[in-house]
C-alpha cells in the first residue's frame, strides 16, 4: 500500500520563504529575539544561578566527578565563558542554540521561518513560558528540551537538513545528552518511541517516515562516550554518579523504605545499614539526601552508600511491586502538574556564593550585586508570572494532544510526528523526574515551551491551510 500524501503539497525543504527584510532590520529583530530569551539575566544584571550552579562550576575547576553534576556541562561553562572570562558566554550560547533550533523546526515543518516569524515565536515563548528563565540560567536544564528538538530533527526531518545542519544538530544533541543523566534517559525513551512509530508510518499512516537510525546512533554514542571520556579526563570509566540515591529518595518520601525497614529489621537488625537509624529516617526525599543530620550521611553518603541503597531499591520492588508501581504513577502525575516558574531561584544560593568567593573572586561583585542575590522580593515576581505560566503549561499538554489528533485526522504527517514526539517527551520527562527522582516544579516547567511550540505549529499550519483553501480557484 502506498503512503497517503499530505492533503496539500508541502512547499519544499525551505518551508514558506518570506520576502527578505533589510539586513539592519533582520539584525535588530534577532537581537530582540535573543534579548527576549535572555531577559531574566538582563533584568538580574548577572546570569541567573541555582543552588547546583556551584557544583557544575566546580566540576571543571576540580576535574572530579560528583553525584548528579555533569563534568561535561562544567566543561561547557568553562569553554563558553572563554575560561571564566565572562559568565555571560554560556547563557548567550544557550540563547543562540534555542533560536537556531526554533528556526530549523519552523522551516522543516513547512512553516514561515523568516526573521520576523522567528522573533515573534521567541517572544511568544518567552512571555508565556519559563523558557527564558532556563535559557538565562547557568544550569543544563534548558538542554533537556533542546535534546528533544535535536532528536526530532534527526529522526523525522533528516532529509530536510543540510550536511552541516545535521552535524550541528548532532553536536548540540551530544552536549545535551552528556550534560545530565536524566537527559540521556529521556533520549533513550524517545529513541524507543521513534522506533515504535517507524513501522506505523508505513502503509499510509499519517505519522510520516521517521528514521530511528540517526537518533539511535546519537544516543548510543553518548552512552559509549561518557565513560570513555571520564576515563580519559579523570581516570574513571563510569557514568555521572548518583542515580540509585535519587530513586531511593523517592521511595523514602512515599513511605516504602520505612515499610521495608519495619518488615525486615525486627527479624534481622543487620539486614540493612539503615536499621539502626530507622527512627531517624526523614519523611521527604530532600531531607534524606541533603539534610546534614540525615542517616544517609551515617551509612556512607554519596559513593559509600550507593550499593546499599541500590540493594534496598531492588528489595523494595521485589517485596511491594504493586505499591512501587502505584506510587511511581502518582509521582508522574504529580510531576505533570508541578510546572511553576522560579522553583528554587528565590532561595539563598550559599554553595554557589562560596564557589565564587573561593575560586572566582573576580565574578563575586557582579554575582553579589544581582537582583537575585540582593534578596529582593522575586518570589512576588514569580507569583505574578505563574498566573500566566501555570495555566498555559497545563493547557499545552492537552493542546499538544489536540494538535496530534488533528494532524492525524487531516494526514499532516510532518506535524503529527512533531506533536507525537513532544507529547512523549512531556510524559517521559514527568516519569523520569517524578517516579525516578522526586517531583519538583523546575523539572517540568523547563519542558513546557515544547508543548506551546507544538500548539503554535498547529495554529500556523491551520492558518496557512485556510489561506490556501480560500485562494484556490473556484470549481467551474
Amino acid at each position: 500500500m502506498n503512503d497517503c500524501p499530505d492533503p496539500v503539497p508541502a512547499p519544499g525543504p525551505q518551508g514558506h520563504r518570506p520576502a527578505e527584510l533589510p539586513l539592519t532590520l533582520r539584525l535588530g529583530l534577532l537581537a530582540l529575539a535573543l534579548g527576549a530569551l535572555l531577559h531574566p539575566a538582563l533584568w538580574n544584571g548577572f546570569p541567573v544561578v541555582f543552588f547546583d550552579t556551584g557544583g557544575y562550576l566546580m566540576r571543571a575547576l576540580e576535574m572530579e566527578l560528583e553525584p548528579g553534576r555533569s563534568l561535561f556541562y562544567g566543561l561547557f561553562l568553562q569553554a563558553a565563558s572563554l575560561r571564566w572570562l565572562s559568565l555571560w558566554g554560556p547563557v548567550l550560547v544557550h540563547g543562540l542554540v534555542v533560536l537556531w533550533l526554533l528556526r530549523l523546526t519552523l522551516r522543516t515543518l513547512h512553516l514561515p521561518f523568516g526573521t520576523a516569524t522567528l522573533a515573534g515565536t521567541a517572544a511568544l515563548l518567552a512571555g508565556l513560558t519559563a523558557l527564558p528563565w532556563f535559557t538565562a540560567q547557568l544550569m543544563p536544564d534548558v538542554l533537556v528540551p533542546v535534546a528533544v528538538l535535536c532528536l526530532w530533527l534527526l529522526g523525522f526531518r533528516w532529509d530536510r537538513l543540510g550536511r552541516w545542519e545535521r552535524a550541528g544538530v548532532a553536536g548540540i544533541g551530544m552536549l545535551a545528552l552528556l550534560s545530565h543523566m536524566s537527559t540521556m534517559a529521556l533520549g533513550l525513551g524517545l529513541v524507543v518511541g521513534i522506533a515504535l512509530l517507524a513501522p506505523l508510518a508505513r502503509g499510509g499512516d499519517p505519522l510520516g517516515r521517521p528514521r530511528p537510525g540517526p537518533p539511535a546512533l546519537l544516543v548510543a554514542a553518548s552512552l559509549l562516550l561518557m565513560p570513555l571520556l571520564h576515563l580519559g579526563l579523570v581516570g574513571q570509566a563510569t557514568y555521572t554518579p548518583g542515580g540509585p540515591v535519587f530513586v531511593f529518595g523517592r521511595l523514602v518520601q512515599d513511605g516504602i523504605v520505612q515499610r521495608l525497614l519495619d518488615d525486615r529489621c525486627p527479624q534481622d537488625p543487620d539486614a540493612y545499614a539503615l536499621c539502626p537509624w530507622q527512627a531517624d529516617l526523614p519523611t521527604t526525599a530532600n531531607d534524606f539526601i541533603w539534610h546534614r543530620d540525615s542517616p544517609f550521611r551515617r551509612i556512607g553518603w554519596w559513593g559509600g552508600a550507593d550499593a546499599e541503597l541500590a540493594r534496598m531499591v531492588r528489595d523494595a520492588v521485589a517485596a511491594y511491586p504493586g505499591e512501587v508501581a502505584l506510587t511511581a504513577l502518582r509521582a508522574t502525575a504529580t510531576q505533570l502538574g508541578r510546572v511553576a516558574t522560579g522553583d528554587g531561584l528565590d532561595e539563598w544560593q550559599d554553595f554557589t556564593r562560596w564557589t565564587f568567593r573561593r575560586h572566582m573572586p573576580e565574578h563575586l561583585p557582579g554575582f553579589a550585586a544581582a537582583r537575585q542575590q540582593r534578596q529582593e522580593p522575586i518570589g512576588e515576581l514569580f507569583a505574578g508570572l505563574n498566573l500566566v505560566h501555570r495555566p498555559v503549561a497545563w493547557l499545552s499538554l492537552a493542546g499538544t494532544a489536540g494538535v496530534l489528533a488533528w494532524a492525524l485526522a487531516t494526514r499532516r504527517r510532518h506535524l503529527a510526528g512533531f506533536a507525537a514526539l513532544v507529547l512523549l517527551a512531556l510524559l517521559g520527562n514527568a516519569f523520569i523526574s517524578g517516579a525516578l527522582s522526586n517531583p519538583h516544579d523546575r523539572y517540568q516547567s523547563r519542558m513546557v515551551w515544547l508543548g506551546v511550540l507544538a500548539m503554535l505549529a498547529g495554529a500556523l499550519e491551520w492558518w496557512h491551510a485556510r489561506d490556501r483553501i480560500r485562494s484556490a480557484p473556484a470549481s467551474p
